[in-house]
């Protein structure tokens, strides 16, 4: 934590303005030429629309000819701007100190740290973050790193406030799972062998824990002891989080969605999803496991380099095209941040899209936004805006997936953290 003051020097603040649409202030109107809503139900493409805010709630969207204004609301007219959600990154390691990769956070006490919490860590107003609002940013998924197994408990954070309570979205956010690659050289070194069977014992005795509890809340077990490690098993049974997955190459992501989705039936997404990985496109649609890309975008000719994926591809493979071609539809993208820094986020989908990805049906933007959002078990919150969730949505110059365009205003819950103008290009 020391090193706090001389990162918030790095990175100036721009602070959240309590302002029209904020909770208790007056309501908020902003109009501009496009709105893409990303919404579950009703349009996802509004032209020449009004965005209502209330309370730091979405309150309407729909056409400015038929939508009115409430008497008294701020208007903000965004001209041939572009309005979208917030984007939702599922990747990150940026939201704590974190200078030539030091993190106040460690993970390798044991192969497998299920109770480890990552909420002592977050900094409110961390200038990394206040860089990622700048980019369109709203919403991140905080995490322990990969050099153990099971890593422990991330938490969603909102990136634009300066304050601990308005930052956190939800706690915990996830449980972090890391297969193959980084954990293997743990100790003596555990290889991939001993990681499945690892986290396969570990689980299923997270899984036996929650089951007492449920047993005992039913009135047909006695009460159990707390036990701090497997408390995060509740929350995973209950569908309030799911477990964050760095997997990568095709065999290592193969066992990933049939053991822990398959055979333990336990919510999860994939994170990283590279070498090869994208064969597993049909599994992960029909089990419900999203895939979420990055920070790799391709993976390279097989027989150019070594060969891990062993899947016989020659040529240059985009992920995100790779796993829609395979089936997949709910497919994101994380840029595993400080690696690529959270406010390029948009260009990851941009990538995606230069590699092959079908953006006819919004993908891109939906892969920012509300396939993210329902990964993490927050799609009813964040990630769309429709009435009642929360006011995170952006003024962008356009389609976010074309790198030449920039986010003009960033506003969370309602209120502007970032405005181009007044605060500059912070990136």
């Amino acid at each position: 934590m020391m090193l706090a003051p001389f990162l918030l020097a790095l990175f100036p603040l721009a602070s959240a303005d309590a302002e029209a649409g904020a909770d208790g202030g007056p309501g908020l109107a902003v109009l501009a030429a496009k709105i893409v809503t990303c919404a579950e139900e009703g349009p996802e493409v509004i032209d020449r629309g009004v965005l209502l805010v209330k309370d730091g709630r979405v309150e309407a969207v729909g056409p400015a000819r038929s939508t009115e204004v409430p008497e008294g609301y701020e208007v903000v007219d965004a001209g041939d701007h572009w309005i979208m959600p917030g984007q939702v990154g599922l990747h990150c390691h940026a939201a704590g100190p974190n200078i030539f990769q030091f993190n106040d956070l460690n993970d390798r006490v044991a192969l497998a740290n299920p109770g480890l919490r990552v909420w002592p860590v977050p900094i409110p107003g961390i200038g990394m973050m206040k860089r990622a609002a700048a980019g369109g940013v709203t919403t991140v998924l905080y995490i322990p790193g990969s050099s153990s197994n099971i890593g422990g408990q991330g938490i969603l954070w909102k990136t634009g406030f300066d304050n601990f309570e308005d930052s956190v979205l939800r706690f915990p956010g996830s449980l972090k799972l890391a297969q193959w690659g980084n954990p293997e050289d743990w100790a003596m070194g555990v290889n991939m062998t001993f990681q499945n069977w690892n986290t396969r014992n570990t689980f299923k005795r997270g899984i036996a824990y929650a089951k007492r509890w449920e047993a005992f809340e039913s009135g047909e077990g006695p009460e159990p002891e707390i036990d701090i490690q497997f408390e995060i098993f509740r929350h995973l049974r209950k569908g309030e989080c799911a477990i964050s997955t760095h997997t990568q190459m095709y065999q290592v992501v193969l066992m990933t969605i049939t053991m822990v989705a398959g055979e333990l039936n336990l919510p999860v997404f994939l994170d990283h999803s590279s070498v090869g990985g994208w064969l597993t496109g049909g599994l992960a649609e029909e089990l419900g496991v999203p895939a979420i890309c990055g920070p790799r975008s391709v993976d390279t000719p097989a027989r150019g380099m070594i060969n891990w994926a062993r899947t016989g591809y020659e040529g240059f493979r985009g992920l995100a095209a790779g796993y829609q071609e395979e089936g997949a539809t709910q497919i994101g993208f994380n840029t595993d941040s400080p690696i690529i820094p959270q406010e390029e986020l948009q260009l990851q989908a941009g990538m995606g899209v230069r590699y092959g990805l079908d953006d006819s049906d919004l993908a891109a933007i939906r892969g920012l936004t509300i396939i993210p959002a329902r990964a993490a078990k927050v799609g009813d919150l964040v990630g769309s805006l429709e009435p009642g969730k929360h006011a995170d949505f952006l003024v962008i110059d356009g389609h976010p997936a074309d790198p030449r365009n920039a986010v003009e205003l960033t506003y969370i819950e309602g209120r502007r953290v970032y405005d181009a103008e007044r605060d500059g290009r912070l990136w």
